[in-house]
């Protein structure tokens, strides 16, 4: 009972910031164009504010951990390999197969990393979510615009070469990476922090989770998941369940515990980022089948996580 409260402690408040996003959008408290705005800005501002936040404020000579590093980076090639093998078998459509691949494999690790790991472990945290999203994400997003570019449709309207070009560019100027690429500079550098930087710095990453969750719950629509129904559904076992089981065994025989397996867990089995409809939609797929993963994961990791984490704490491993 004691593990099950600690996981549900981890997971209830989570989930309910989602609950009260799509309860206000029923009462019309948030609207399509706010959801639409709260998500705009916790990509562009609040969450790169937020990753630069943890990152600039670690002190990496002392929490640098290059095997974890390492090992979240390996496990996120392997995991986009394993997607793209299933889809073969599950998508038949080439420009769906794209989206499948995407939202298989790409966790909202960012925004659901940092919010677990504050949330189980408090200001105590040590610098495992950074970490990890340093081995993941900016790998998340160059695949994920590769992979998208090679399944599109080619009567878009765009030649391959400005295709590629655009691309490039979409990657180099993604918020989070430059947030990323600016924390650790400013770690590595040791540039100082006065007061009132910091104190800014601290309310506007302060917005990231709560305008997050918020706006994914806020976006959510239970009819849409209806549409592509069977790739969708595989999508979501893989996310919220498949490569957890697969690398978390490995994981823990490597000697990962504590603060670095929540990272991990959240890498690995947390819903599908909502970046992925974006990004889908912009490089000319359709993006149904991304929304619909999108939906069943956001609603289903709150289950799966609460799982994954009591059978760890009763494992010991947290």
């Amino acid at each position: 009972m004691e593990n099950l409260v600690f996981s549900l402690n981890a997971t209830v408040p989570i989930f309910a910031m989602m609950v009260l996003g799509y309860l206000f959008r029923k009462i019309g408290l948030i609207d399509e164009k706010a959801a639409s705005w709260m998500n705009k800005f916790v990509f562009k501002i609040a969450l790169p504010v937020l990753v630069f936040k943890d990152l600039a404020g670690q002190d990496f000579a002392g929490t640098w951990n290059g095997k974890f590093v390492l090992f979240c980076f390996g496990v996120t090639v392997l995991s986009i390999i394993l997607s793209a093998l299933v889809s073969g078998l599950v998508v038949k459509d080439r420009a769906k197969r794209g989206e499948f691949i995407q939202a298989s494999y790409r966790s909202s690790a960012a925004l659901l990393g940092i919010a677990f790991i504050h949330n189980i472990y408090g200001e105590s945290a040590s610098g495992m979510g950074p970490l990890m999203i340093l081995g993941s994400v900016p790998l998340y997003n160059v695949c994920a615009v590769t992979v998208l570019m090679l399944t599109a449709e080619q009567d878009n309207g765009k030649d391959r070469k400005g295709l590629v070009k655009s691309t490039l560019k979409g990657i180099v100027t993604n918020p989070i990476i430059i947030g990323i690429a600016v924390g650790l500079l400013w770690s590595l550098l040791c540039i100082p922090q006065p007061k009132v930087f910091q104190t800014i710095v601290s309310n506007i990453a302060g917005l990231a989770t709560p305008l997050g969750l918020m706006s994914m719950g806020a976006t959510f629509e239970f009819k849409k998941a209806i549409g592509d129904i069977k790739p969708a559904l595989v999508a979501a076992f893989i996310k919220l369940f498949a490569l957890a089981a697969i690398f978390l065994p490995i994981a823990v025989a490597l000697g990962f515990a504590g603060e670095q397996i929540v990272a991990i867990l959240v890498m690995l089995g947390s819903a599908t980022t909502v970046s992925c409809y974006i990004m889908a939609k912009s490089m000319g797929h359709e993006g149904t089948l991304s929304s619909n993963v999108i939906m069943l994961t956001t609603f289903g990791c709150s289950f799966s996580l609460t799982l994954w984490l009591f059978v760890l704490r009763s494992l010991g491993v947290i």
